[in-house]
């Protein structure tokens, strides 16, 4: 019974310190109470906490939607995370890709020049796509986690304390409001009590109501001070940590030197791929092209920008853009010469010569000839082959 009338005195009590933070904030937003204001430090300190979060969420919610554009996956790695449980294996987009390419040239025949190269672009995507889950990875845990950490953790704890500091400042400024009506409710009957009365009774319940005002007062007086010193005292907490805020921007700052180490090292290795894939392939893109459309079209060897800034070249550890081997020879050739063929070649139309991969042919330039072609001969056969798909032989 004890605990129950407990129960119902804190409820009461509770009860009553909302309704008087209420009516104290009401009157603040309507402008008929005083409100004490936070001093500039402090007030600082508060607004550089709020961007900060702001722009964590924003910077963390982009660089999701950066590394995972799906938002039903994003949405099923979120449950996940909630469930506390492990999201299963996906195979991503580029690994979806080059499995694809992979089927389709094994389909078409890795003897093929189409094939071929198709089964090349397949493993090459396919790396990229290793490449991308361990980007994922590394950001989710260097980047990502850390950022979310602080949304999660810190600013929930500072945004508790913050509105700690709110509720003190309003029961502050209700008690400075009470003690104003007080101290003026005892001054207006002062007045009166100066004035001439007649009769006992006026002049003893005039005392009695004197003496209530004045208790009164000074109960109020020492709420006063109970609520100033809560005040100060919340306002030193939240303004210390406020100040960590600073010791979380550096923190910050090092996890995205991390992100940036790890995209660097993703589009390095995705250079080295193509690049290498680029060397495996040469032209096939554009012979490819011209096999569509029937037509006989020069092919031309894919070329890289010789633009890349030398901090660029530096960072991806050396990586030379090479011209494939003997080009300038073959181009310059005089006479017969042998060569021997890279890659299978299928001729787009009688005029040209279909090639093998890795034999030998007899090759020599005709005067008004493109000088991306030679002339092709093999026993009897006799047509036009590109350059790109030849080496010289000393």
């Amino acid at each position: 019974m004890n605990i129950m009338d407990f129960n119902v005195k804190k409820l009461a009590a509770d009860a009553g310190t909302f309704l008087s933070r209420a009516v104290q904030f009401t009157e603040e937003k309507l402008g008929q109470a005083e409100k004490t204001e936070l001093d500039a430090h402090l007030e600082n300190l508060l607004s550089k906490a709020e961007c900060t979060k702001i722009w964590t969420e924003k910077i963390m919610k982009q660089t999701e939607v950066l590394l995972q554009p799906n938002p039903n996956a994003r949405i099923e790695e979120f449950v996940y995370e909630k469930l506390d449980r492990k999201a299963p294996s996906r195979i991503n987009n580029p690994e979806l890709l080059g499995q694809y390419m992979i089927d389709a040239g094994t389909e078409f025949g890795p003897g093929t020049a189409y094939g071929n190269a198709l089964i090349k672009c397949g493993e090459t995507q396919k790396r990229i796509g290793t490449a991308d889950r361990e980007l994922i990875q590394t950001s989710a845990l260097n980047f990502l986690t850390p950022l979310r950490n602080f949304i999660e953790g810190d600013y929930k704890t500072i945004a508790k304390e913050r509105k700690l500091l709110q509720n003190k400042r309003l029961d502050l400024d209700a008690a400075k409001t009470r003690l104003k009506k007080a101290k003026a409710a005892e001054t207006r009957n002062s007045q009166l009590n100066s004035a001439r009365l007649e009769g006992d009774n006026i002049m003893v319940n005039f005392s009695y109501m004197l003496n209530f005002l004045h208790v009164k007062w000074l109960k109020s007086e020492q709420e006063l001070r109970i609520t100033q010193s809560e005040f100060d005292r919340q306002a030193e907490i939240t303004r210390l940590l406020l100040e960590g805020i600073s010791s979380t921007h550096a923190h910050h700052l090092r996890c995205l030197n991390d992100f940036v180490e790890a995209q660097m090292t993703y589009y390095a290795q995705c250079y080295q791929y193509m690049l290498d894939l680029q060397k495996q392939l040469g032209s096939f893109p554009s012979n490819y092209l011209s096999n569509n459309n029937q037509t006989s079209v020069t092919p031309v060897p894919s070329v890289l920008p010789n633009t890349i800034g030398s901090s660029a070249m530096a960072s991806t550890s050396g990586l030379v853009i090479t011209s494939p081997s003997n080009l300038s020879d073959l181009k310059e050739c005089s006479g017969s010469r042998k060569a021997r063929v890279l890659y299978d070649y299928d001729a787009a139309n009688s005029t040209e010569l279909s090639l093998l991969a890795d034999e030998v042919i007899t090759v020599f330039s005709v005067v008004g000839m493109d000088s991306d072609w030679l002339m092709g001969e093999r026993g009897n056969q006799k047509g036009k082959v590109p350059i790109t798909y030849l080496e010289l032989l000393n």
